[in-house]
């Protein structure tokens, strides 16, 4: 299984529930196993710039690749990403 996690801070995170609701898109298209989206709480003493995180399960690399292929994906990827300062994303086998 593949845990595929994406981190996000925003140029403006007021925008945050608007991109989530855009994010959220990802989790319809078919491949994963489970698919989250939620706004960062904030609640660590050391660190706190991530916005949104994106979490998501695979079966495999395969389906992850094919997750990112997606015609959603795309589209989404075209609204979010102007609208992102940074992206960090981790994919990690279990």
């Amino acid at each position: 299984m593949i845990r595929h996690i994406v981190f996000f801070t925003l140029k403006d995170p007021r925008q945050a529930p608007d991109i989530i609701s855009h994010l959220e898109r990802l989790g319809t298209i078919p491949g994963s196993t489970l698919f989250e989206v939620a706004p960062n709480h904030k609640a660590d003493l050391f660190g706190n710039e991530i916005d949104i995180v994106v979490y998501a399960e695979f079966p495999d690399l395969a389906a992850l690749h094919a997750y990112k292929q997606h015609p959603t994906y795309a589209d989404v990827t075209s609204v979010v990403r102007p609208r992102r300062e940074l992206r960090f994303a981790a994919d990690v086998e279990v």
